[in-house]
């Protein structure tokens, strides 16, 4: 067998699975790997020398030819062979069956040596090997030099990986903040209003409570009660969707009937319809079954649900309908509505996470603009999608796809796909 060297570039389409490569900057002008191996080989006077980490698909090369890379065969891993010591020359106990195993790559020379890059840790990290057709062997001081400079080389790697570390957390620090930033923008934008109107009529109660008949006071007090109800629902939106956008929503998914989260919703919406005059009719089948997460997909669709009520006419002709059905992997649930519909330059609003102003709904209902981002999150989590379908004055039907329930679903496992590659060395 022969190394099937490559050059560094487009070939190299794996590089984004070399973490300590690329933190050595093997695919920049400030290459630390090309020059650890060249000054390395020049203090051994070595003609050739490669640098493997573990589990990385690239082995890096160097000679007198300049600086390139080949397939990692999956072999590549020498710990075993060092028992304890930092380098392996000719008069190491394991030098035999070092040379033997590297013979089995294809690799031909005279003499090597072998250094182990161990972490202050002491844990592996990968391999330098140098070797070439000489007949002497390596030098101790040369040797006791280049030791010496591996040990750098991992000090240099222990505080690039400290440093990237540093700098995930700070971006994630700062992200964190930008999410907090939005969310209290969102909530002084969507908050000022209502509470002028509480603060405004519970003044006139509190000021002209005797110049007020009992239908003013009546009108105050519902107009008070709904702006209260609606406020609390904006809150409760707001604080969800913030839970959501810092990761801390906890996606359970497990196998259960749609129905039950249909029937939670149309139990608690029914009164609303029936206060519009609109038809909610629920058609999902007791036998369909989906694996997510339950308390999830029945926040989705009571969002859906409450929306085609809002938008829907109240004059007695207007229809809400769930309805389901299911392929061998998926299940497909519309939410459809007979309401006023949108153009296409709503429907392409309708997920961003902005500030809008909500458009009111049939009966004046005034939203919270922030259901749609969430029922979008969390079909997201659960592995599903949703789009829409609408042309103004002719409805809307929402489209949420979900993976169906299967026997082999118990608990959320992530699949791990392993590809073995067999590359010529």
């Amino acid at each position: 067998m022969k190394m099937q060297l490559l050059e560094i570039g487009s070939e190299t389409e794996q590089l984004s699975a070399c973490k300590l490569s690329l933190l050595l900057g093997v695919f920049t002008p400030t290459n630390q790997v090309e020059r650890f191996l060249k000054f390395a080989r020049k203090m051994l006077e070595a003609d050739q020398a490669v640098l493997a980490f573990h589990n990385e698909p690239y082995i890096w090369y160097s000679s007198r030819q300049g600086f390139k890379a080949f397939c990692s065969p999956g072999e590549t891993c020498l710990s075993s062979y060092f028992e304890g010591q930092t380098f392996i020359d000719h008069q190491h106990a394991q030098y035999a069956n070092l040379v033997q195993h590297i013979g089995e790559f294809g690799v031909e020379a005279n003499r090597y040596l072998a250094f182990d890059l161990r972490m202050s840790d002491g844990v592996s990290i990968g391999q330098a090997l140098f070797f070439d057709l000489k007949q002497e062997s390596f030098a101790p001081e040369d040797i006791a030099a280049v030791n010496d400079f591996t040990t750098s080389l991992i000090h240099v790697i222990e505080l690039k990986a400290d440093h990237a570390e540093l700098k995930d957390m700070y971006e994630q620090q700062a992200a964190l903040n930008f999410s907090k930033t939005k969310f209290f923008q969102i909530i002084a934008h969507d908050l000022r209003a209502p509470f002028h109107g509480l603060l405004g009529f519970s003044e006139v109660l509190a000021q002209e409570r005797e110049t007020l008949d009992e239908s003013s006071v009546q009108s105050i007090a519902e107009y008070l009660y709904d702006t209260a109800q609606s406020t609390y629902n904006l809150l409760e939106s707001l604080l969800n969707w913030a839970m959501a956008e810092g990761g801390r929503f906890i996606y359970h998914p497990i196998n259960f009937e749609l129905k039950q989260s249909t029937k939670i919703v149309c139990d608690v919406l029914n009164s609303l319809a029936l206060k519009k005059n609109i038809q909610l009719i629920d058609q999902i089948e007791d036998d369909i079954k989906v694996y997510a997460d339950i308390n999830m997909i029945t926040s989705v669709i009571q969002n859906l649900v409450s929306n085609a009520l809002k938008f829907t006419p109240i004059d007695g002709t207007g229809k809400v309908i769930i309805a389901a059905n299911r392929s061998d992997t998926d299940v497909h649930i519309s939410v459809r509505d007979t309401g006023l519909g949108m153009n296409q330059a709503q429907i392409e609003q309708l997920f961003q996470q902005s500030v809008t102003a909500s458009i009111k709904g049939t009966a004046g209902e005034k939203g919270t603009g922030l259901g749609l981002v969430l029922c979008k999150r969390f079909i997201d989590l659960n592995h599903g999608e949703i789009f829409v379908e609408s042309q103004e004055g002719e409805g809307t039907i929402f489209h949420v796809t979900l993976p169906a329930a299967t026997n082999a679903h118990q608990a959320l496992i992530p699949e791990q796909i392993i590809k073995n590659e067999k590359v010529k060395v």
